[in-house]
């Protein structure tokens, strides 16, 4: 099982034209900075459901806006795909590539 558990948008990808690994890795490089964001939204989402979790546990208020819960994580990928390390952007870009294999 991959520590990634996002889904990446292959559709608008001509699978068929990847044949070499410079080829996939250029398409991993531009699917990149949308995998981040959504890694960091997948983050996002987790952490407001376990904020509330602890919220609710200790008799705090519920923030439970749809229109907040939705700003934090599109905040959460954005700020997650901005500060992210080289070795998870490395890490990421190969699990894209291994993915566009798969697809293949």
């Amino acid at each position: 099982m991959s520590k990634f558990q996002i889904d990446i948008d292959f559709s608008n990808i001509d699978l068929a034209s990847l044949e070499t690994e410079e080829d996939f890795q250029r398409e991993a490089k531009m699917l990149l900075p949308k995998a981040l964001v959504k890694l960091g939204e997948s983050v996002g989402e987790k952490t407001w459901e376990e904020l509330q979790e602890k919220l609710q546990g200790n008799g705090g208020k519920l923030k439970s806006s749809p229109s907040e819960k939705r700003r934090f994580i599109q905040e959460t990928g954005r700020t997650y795909q901005r500060s992210a390390s080289n070795r998870e952007k490395q890490e990421l870009e190969e699990y894209i590539v291994e993915q566009l294999r798969q697809h293949k």
